[in-house]
């Protein structure tokens, strides 16, 4: 029976992908928060509070409140951040990178260790194309550097995960989920960008983004970075990739 894990899933696309794949078949849902209580009008989850990864003994605290071994991790918890060059926040960044690259390796090592990611298991690590750096163009400036960055090191942090994990079998997964419509991307100005950049729901993304894990995600897979919904909304793709780029599409680091 599938065992999910959805690491920060109180908004936006972490809450989707809980939602949906609560719906599935004989499928078992754990969801993270980092409140002391679930959600309200959150069903069929199994949730497990107090997981704030900006604390290191979170990963820790996530592996003791596991009853059993996991199909799929999804790490979706994540900061933002807006800045300009002019206007940097030393302390959001350290939160920035803590979340999207620092904690993640130590909840692989935790889970690993305590047994709970045996052979065939996915662990997927959602980031973002914004941290390609061979897709940062002048079409879209400089700027964001917390948010931006740390999801360039989380890129790393999956390659270099998916290298430890081969041998155990363990499939690790870097992927684009889309932009979306979320209070995250409209608290730093980017609902603006909404309709001229093809943002979709965290619903939308979150089925695009199961489809391809359940489905194509394998251990050819394993290690590289994936926008399962292809170029359609990032908009310097053709400016760097080419026209006629295919859906999924693999994404440059």
């Amino acid at each position: 029976m599938p065992a999910i894990l959805i690491i920060g899933a109180t908004r936006g696309l972490g809450a989707a992908l809980a939602a949906q794949y609560a719906t599935h078949t004989n499928t078992t849902v754990y969801a993270t928060t980092r409140s002391s209580s679930a959600p309200a009008n959150a069903p069929n989850k199994i949730w497990i509070p107090n997981i704030d990864l900006l604390s290191p003994t979170a990963s820790e605290t996530l592996a003791a409140a596991l009853p059993t071994p996991i199909t799929t991790v999804i790490l979706t918890a994540g900061i933002f951040p807006a800045e300009t060059l002019s206007s940097l926040d030393f302390p959001a960044q350290i939160k920035t990178y803590t979340t999207s690259s620092i904690a993640p390796p130590f909840i692989a090592s935790s889970l690993l260790k305590a047994g709970l990611l045996p052979q065939g298991a996915k662990f997927v690590l959602v980031t973002s194309e914004a941290g390609s750096i061979s897709l940062r163009h002048e079409k879209e400036g400089g700027g964001n550097y917390a948010h931006h960055a740390s999801k360039a090191a989380a890129n790393m942090v999956g390659r270099l995960l998916a290298l430890d994990l081969k041998e155990a079998g363990v499939v690790v997964g870097v992927v684009h989920p889309g932009f979306m419509r979320t209070e995250m991307t409209k608290n730093v100005g980017y609902d603006q960008y909404w309709e001229s950049g093809g943002a979709v729901t965290p619903g939308e993304a979150a089925a695009s983004l199961i489809d391809f894990i359940d489905n194509s995600l394998d251990m050819s897979k394993s290690g590289q970075f994936w926008a399962p919904r292809g170029p359609r909304d990032i908009g310097t793709a053709e400016a760097v990739m080419g026209t006629d780029l295919p859906t999924p599409l693999q994404l440059p680091w």
